[in-house]
């Protein structure tokens, strides 16, 4: 059963968030993931919208979406994130 990794970011630093979006594709690809949405404009339809960033992640299973949350590569990218944002990860599945 698939799982989805949901993002919601706010960006302080766009210059080093620009290499965090660089090293994840691959880390991303490495654990059969892949982008539904990234960075689209949300636009509201009921509630509020406080973030500057929506990611939406598909992986084959949760297992391997945790797998990749905790591995070595996205370690390295997420280092870089926490420098230039805030942001907050959810996972269904």
């Amino acid at each position: 059963m698939p799982a989805f990794v949901l993002v919601e970011v706010n960006i302080q630093d766009p210059l080093v968030y620009e290499e965090y979006k660089k090293l994840t594709p691959s880390s991303v690809e490495a654990y059969g993931g892949k982008f539904v949405i990234r960075g689209n404009p949300v636009q509201v339809m009921e509630g509020s919208w406080n973030y500057d960033r929506l990611v939406l992640l598909e992986f084959p299973s949760k297992e391997i979406a945790l797998e990749w949350y905790n591995s070595k590569e996205y370690q390295k990218a997420k280092k870089i994130r926490e420098k230039a944002s805030s942001a907050n990860f959810f996972i269904v599945g």
